[in-house]
């Protein structure tokens, strides 16, 4: 939710902004670009240094820039322009009075004033000073501008005191972004189950039957699907592809029977099913316990039909929306036609090996889009992060037609 979001830190002169380190450090760890504005009184309680370390940018406090003998200034505009999102915390009653009046007399209020982003803050003051009509005709204020509060909490405080006034921990400001962020997202509240990667069907201890699918497809799909909002199961068979997102839950399998049962598993309790696993159609009848041994020149194994995955969840679906995968060499598009009719699909991406970049093994593809109402829509060869972006559009135009 955060990946690759700009976000501009304003940390106010309290005790809690001790804990600015930690929240710079999680948002980098979600994949943000962080840049840290103090006001002069924040950096008696945080190093500066401490932050530009942690941020891998200059921690600013003033307008006035000293470089040698030269003088430069730090351009609030270009602070306010370049943020996606800004958060004040810990949020002062002091810079609250100052936000909701407008008052401009530092770099952080200037940045602030100047920011056409969302603007989140985190309160941070005494019990008393925290229900004081004038923090609450702040916060009202603030609230009419658009700007969003991340709620104090109840605890312990500076003072010795014990109640609400508390900064949320750095942990829950990560959390209540998130949770923001999320709320406009097109697939939130959805489950999707995505299938990669080949499956290896054993002939011995050591060797099986596979083929050159890396799962990358499937990968791009799944961080696609969470981007948008949507709780992911990605059911991988082997790969050397790692993925890490709190909203998708990675399920390792190796054979066909074992991805078909985790599939099945799954399948009733998701929205959108995107099958896009390279499944071996046949496995060994009989596994050797042994290594088998080179004997002759002839090798014969007797191959048995794996069931189909697809077409299982096909007959047995009711309200979610199937997707499949036809790699075709020749008559593409008419088999894949039958292949969206005989399996029950509501859409089947195409391959065509045909198509130079296409298929496995490689950071592009080429594909066509067909659906059950017959619209085909062809696209260019592109990387396949961006054909997943072009398959989950596809997709979310006819969930919401």
């Amino acid at each position: 939710m955060l990946d690759g979001k700009n976000i501009l830190l304003g940390i106010t002169g309290g005790i809690a902004a001790y804990k600015t380190t930690f929240l710079v450090r999680l948002l980098i760890k979600a994949g943000a670009n962080v840049k840290v504005v103090l006001t002069e009184s924040a950096s008696s309680f945080v190093s500066p240094l401490t932050l530009a370390t942690l941020s891998k940018n200059p921690a600013l406090t003033s307008f006035v820039k000293e470089n040698g003998n030269e003088t430069d200034w730090n351009n609030h505009v270009d602070l306010g322009l370049w943020a996606d999102l800004m958060i004040i915390a810990p949020a002062t009653a002091n810079t609250l009075s100052k936000m909701a009046h407008g008052t401009c007399d530092n770099l952080l209020l200037a940045a602030y004033l100047s920011a056409k982003c969302p603007v989140f803050y985190a309160p941070a003051m005494d019990l008393d000073m925290y229900k004081h009509e004038s923090t609450k005709n702040s916060f009202d204020k603030l609230k009419s501008f658009g700007n969003i509060m991340i709620p104090a909490t109840t605890g312990e405080l500076a003072s010795g005191l014990h109640g609400e006034g508390r900064m949320a921990e750095p942990e829950s400001i990560v959390a209540f972004l998130k949770e923001h962020l999320s709320q406009d997202l097109p697939l939130k509240g959805q489950k999707v189950m995505i299938t990669a990667g080949p499956t290896h069907e054993a002939i011995d201890p050591v060797r099986f039957i596979g083929n050159h699918s890396s799962g990358l497809m499937g990968y791009e799909l799944a961080m696609v699907a969470a981007g948008l909002g949507a709780e992911v199961v990605l059911i991988s068979g082997p790969s050397s592809l790692s993925i890490n997102h709190e909203s998708i839950t990675l399920v390792n399998v190796v054979s066909a029977a074992e991805m078909y049962t985790v599939a099945h598993k799954h399948f009733e309790n998701s929205d959108i099913v995107i099958c896009a696993a390279a499944v071996a159609d046949y496995r060994p009848k009989t596994i050797s316990s042994q290594k088998i041994k080179k004997d002759g020149d002839n090798f014969t194994i007797d191959l048995i039909k794996n069931k189909d995955i697809l077409l299982s969840l096909g007959k047995i679906k009711s309200n979610q929306f199937l997707v499949g995968f036809a790699l075709e060499t020749e008559n593409e598009l008419e088999n894949a036609k039958g292949k969206l009719i005989k399996k029950n699909l509501d859409a089947i991406i195409l391959n065509s090996l045909n198509d130079k970049g296409a298929g496995f093994a490689g950071n592009t593809n080429k594909i066509t889009f067909l659906d059950k109402n017959s619209e085909i829509k062809a696209f260019e060869l592109k990387t396949k992060a961006e054909v997943a972006v072009d398959i989950m559009n596809e997709i979310l135009i006819r969930l919401h037609a």
